[in-house]
């Protein structure tokens, strides 16, 4: 990328204050095109003449800062005009912000010391094709900015009295050039708008406005005020089991919004920062708060909706809408674990249980290759992968299950959509990954000796503990020996020489099978019958059902066993017993957090217990996708869709419905690279009707008989037994 600006500062340390940079110029000739390439060290605003230059925001988004930094490019000819002023505003956002909150490490130190910059420049071609280039140089200038405050955690303050008078020139800054890169992620953008339902008084005396949806975003308010009057606002998930405002599970994230009013109607929204939130405690609000001057503004990635589920069940179809919306509020340029507390980081382990669901919801190729592309640029040197993307928890210690997302990640996202080039671009980073196992481990055809998260958050967990009971270097080879795979697969579709992996993996399946005859756990036997480990999947299979069943017919996996669950029991003649766990209303159940008003997916099973107490304050997320991953069994068993992979990107398919008498109807639909995929069975009173539309080739499953069909829409009956 050529770069024809170059860094500028403030002349002084801001502190808490954000600074807005401007630059005026006039434009003599009429301006046929005008191009404006821009970014900056923390969220930026631009606006040009008082209009800002794009619907993006949170600009220029999160990537390994230390190794890339996008460059966005505006069309900004419409807004010229003779006389002309461009202003920048810039927020600590992820690259100076204190993150993550719930560490002291001098790491986090560092980036919070970081300096605030921007860098970009202005291309002008006038009527007669004369080109005028504008940079950042030291004809730019500096001010205050009525954002007095903005940061990821502690939310945002604006002094609307406030006008930036004292100009100064600003000075050059010493910082990497090296690093930039055109914009390559989805735009962040504002999604939708929602109008609050209520505005009531808690029993404490709280004024709390309500959306009726757990959102991520930002509110917009209006109101009548005098200069001085203050709106100050805390954002919260949930209210407690007496209906008071809640958000101690935020932990240090104030999430608070502190607005300074002028004089007569104003209506103002934070733009440096972002929230994830359902409910606002009005700490401070001039005057009666009405619902209608409140509206919560959705913003995350700008992606392509996909997939869509529905059914005759209305808990299951919240389900189905809750998965949706933990989604969109976690998919914010990378894919967060939570939205809301001190954390909203790129876990690793969260991001590669759900991508295969997220690729069925949405058209999320280009979103992940952006994210792949700083996990490979933050891949130590060892071949480590971190915990998080962006790392910043350089100081840790790889795990099992979160480091597979370098190889589980580009192979999903290679069959979902069908293009290699996402594995020519990860194939050096996934086998890294696999050789840094190889070395790290103290035992030779297994993964020992680390340290891992486990199945996190298994209900099996011993009294103190968050890992679950299953073995950790048994889950640690089970992962070892899927990337092996994947490493495998991937070189062949390259056409690269895995021969040396080959026999890795013969060296796993080996070690593994003599080390580990028998399966202690539910998440144990999903593991080892899902990765084909086992020597006899349909045996361990029968032994997951027959854990299932003497718990309850309850599920008692975490992070790692639960994407999986189901699937093993489908494949192995265990559906009714699937769909046992998906129906399920009591804790632990999907529908449980669905029957407790849930519009997202939690963290924990039982966030909120039957007592209406909550599980913890210090780790309690309410907008959580990991258990979401449970979509992708629903589209690929419930409804069939089922994608070969000698066919990536849906080129043919196979479909192999699998209906349950408690459903009257469920209907799946993907919109595929090769059009759109439909699958819907309804159970009439002596038949099941499924009526199937496919654009490519098809094999259609009806009960134990094969059909090999054309494009098309088709029609079967089968009768009820």
């Amino acid at each position: 990328m050529h770069i024809l600006g170059n860094w500028i500062q403030p002349g002084v340390p801001m502190g808490s204050i954000c600074p807005v940079f401007r630059r005026s110029w006039s434009s003599q000739n009429s301006i046929r095109r005008a191009m404006l390439y821009l970014t900056a060290l923390g969220t930026y605003e631009a606006v040009l003449n008082g209009n800002r230059v794009s619907d993006e925001v949170l600009t220029p988004g999160w990537t390994a800062y230390e190794k890339r930094l996008q460059v966005q490019c505006y069309d900004i000819t419409h807004l010229i005009r003779p006389e002309n002023c461009l202003e920048v505003t810039v927020g600590r956002g992820w690259f100076r912000s204190r993150l993550p909150g719930q560490v002291a490490h001098e790491d986090v130190e560092r980036r919070h010391q970081q300096p605030c910059g921007i860098l970009g420049w202005l291309v002008l071609t006038d009527e007669h094709n004369t080109t005028e280039l504008i940079p950042t140089d030291t004809q730019w200038q500096w001010s205050e900015s009525p954002i007095r405050y903005s940061e990821l955690y502690g939310g945002e303050t604006y002094d609307a009295t406030f006008t930036p008078e004292q100009w100064s020139p600003v000075v050059p800054l010493n910082w990497k050039t090296d690093i930039l890169i055109p914009q390559e992620g989805e735009p962040i953008t504002q999604q939708e708008r929602i109008a609050a339902k209520s505005v009531f008084t808690t029993p404490a005396g709280e004024t709390i406005v309500d959306f009726g949806q757990e959102v991520t975003g930002y509110v917009e308010f209006s109101l009548h005020a005098h200069p001085g009057d203050r709106v100050r606002i805390r954002h919260g998930e949930v209210l407690d089991k007496d209906g008071n405002f809640y958000n101690a599970n935020y932990r240090d994230a104030k999430s608070e919004i502190l607005y300074i009013c002028r004089d007569g109607w104003q209506i103002w929204h934070p733009r440096l920062t972002f929230f994830g939130f359902r409910y606002l405690k009005l700490a401070e609000f001039p005057g009666e708060a009405n619902p209608e001057q409140f509206t919560a503004i959705v913003v995350g990635s700008q992606l392509k909706r996909t997939g869509y589920l529905r059914c005759s069940d209305p808990d299951l179809n919240k389900l189905f809408s809750n998965i949706n919306w933990s989604l969109k509020g976690n998919f914010l340029d990378v894919p967060t674990d939570c939205p809301q507390r001190d954390e909203r980081l790129g876990w690793t382990g969260d991001a590669q249980v759900f991508v295969k669901a997220a690729s069925y919801q949405y058209d999320v190729e280009r979103f992940f290759r952006k994210w792949l592309r700083d996990l490979s640029a933050q891949q130590r040197r060892d071949g480590a992968v971190a915990h998080v993307v962006p790392d910043v928890l350089p100081y840790t210690l790889p795990s099992a299950a979160w480091g597979d997302a370098a190889t589980i990640v580009p192979w999903q996202i290679y069959l979902t959509y069908g293009d290699s080039a996402v594995l020519s671009q990860q194939f050096d980073s996934m086998c890294a990954w696999v050789d840094y196992i190889t070395a790290a481990t103290t035992t030779p055809g297994l993964w020992t000796g680390g340290r891992h998260y486990g199945d996190w958050l298994a209900l099996d967990a011993p009294e103190g503990s968050c890992r679950g009971k299953s073995r950790e270097d048994f889950i640690a080879t089970c992962f070892y020996a899927r990337s092996t795979e994947l490493v495998i697969k991937t070189g062949r579709v390259l056409g690269r020489n895995v021969s040396s992996y080959e026999a890795l993996y013969a060296q796993i399946l080996v070690t593994f099978r003599k080390t580990y005859p028998e399966y202690l756990t539910q998440t144990e036997c999903v593991l080892a019958a899902h990765f084909r480990l086992s020597p006899d999947p349909q045996k361990t299979a029968d032994q997951l059902a027959e854990l299932v069943i003497a718990n309850g017919r309850a599920l008692r996996t975490g992070f790692v066993g639960t994407p999986y669950l189901l699937h093993v029991l489908s494949d192995y003649g265990h559906t009714e017993l699937a769909y046992d766990l998906l129906l399920r209303k009591e804790y632990p159940g999907w529908l449980y957090a669905v029957g407790k008003g849930a519009t997202t997916i939690w963290e924990h099973w039982d966030g909120i217990r039957e007592d209406g107490s909550f599980w913890s304050e210090d780790m309690n997320s309410f907008n959580h996708y990991a258990y979401g991953a449970v979509a992708d069994w629903v589209y690929e068993q419930a409804a069939g869709i089922q994608l070969p992979e000698d066919a990536p990107g849906f080129s043919s398919v196979r479909i192999a419905p699998q209906p349950d008498y408690r459903l009257n109807w469920l209907e799946a639909i993907l919109d595929t690279r090769h059009g759109r995929i439909s699958s819907q069975w309804v159970i009439e009173d002596d038949a099941i009707r499924y009526t199937i539309e496919t654009p490519v080739s098809a094999t259609i499953v009806i009960g134990n008989v094969t059909h090999k069909v054309c494009p098309g829409r088709h029609i079967y009956w089968q009768k009820r037994t």
